[in-house]
């Protein structure tokens, strides 16, 4: 069954709440996907790119407690251009020999906005930041869907490779994760 609308930030408290939600959940990777967004060319031009392989799972506690990770494999990063894609995975950038995943672990969730607010941390080439970002979710029968945005400055995390200025440094990581009740 498809999830349906997001939920208000007052609906999904009263979800977890109830302990509706409450139990294991694993990320299905069919559907789920993680983007990276950019620019490049002196902020001219957009890049996107998306991570082929990501797995995760979370938990939801009876007292509404939501916690997971998400482990996104940094080689399968494809911009549809395999010159960039080598270069992105080279030492320059995600250096997928020595650090071959980028995990978001998180540690809660709450009402923000129209949606909530994830908060948990992010750990690309073994450096780990606090992180958060605002997301929609839906919930349908035996399923919950996270839709949100996390935003990045590459040079938190080691990347701080820029030709002459070319690349950008702020990056946005596009998050549509489709958790299914174990």
């Amino acid at each position: 069954m498809a999830p349906s609308e997001p939920l208000t930030p007052s609906a999904l408290q009263a979800l977890l709440d109830a302990g509706k939600l409450a139990g294991s959940w694993t990320l299905d990777p069919a559907r789920s996907e993680v983007l990276l967004e950019t620019r490049h060319t002196w902020g001219l031009l957009p890049l996107h790119g998306v991570f082929r392989q990501v797995s995760g799972n979370g938990a939801v506690t009876a007292a509404g407690d939501v916690t997971g990770i998400i482990t996104v494999n940094a080689e399968s990063i494809d911009t549809k251009n395999p010159q960039r894609d080598k270069h992105l995975r080279s030492g320059d950038f995600f250096n997928i020999e020595v650090h071959p995943d980028i995990t978001f672990a998180a540690e809660g969730v709450s009402p923000a906005g129209d949606g909530v607010r994830v908060t948990g941390t992010l750990t690309i080439r073994d450096r780990t930041r606090p992180a958060s970002f605002d997301a929609k979710v839906s919930v349908a029968d035996g399923e919950i869907q996270l839709d949100g945005t996390l935003q990045v400055n590459r040079r938190d995390f080691g990347m701080t490779w820029n030709f002459i200025g070319i690349a950008a440094t702020d990056n946005s990581i596009v998050v549509h994760a489709v958790f299914t009740r174990q």
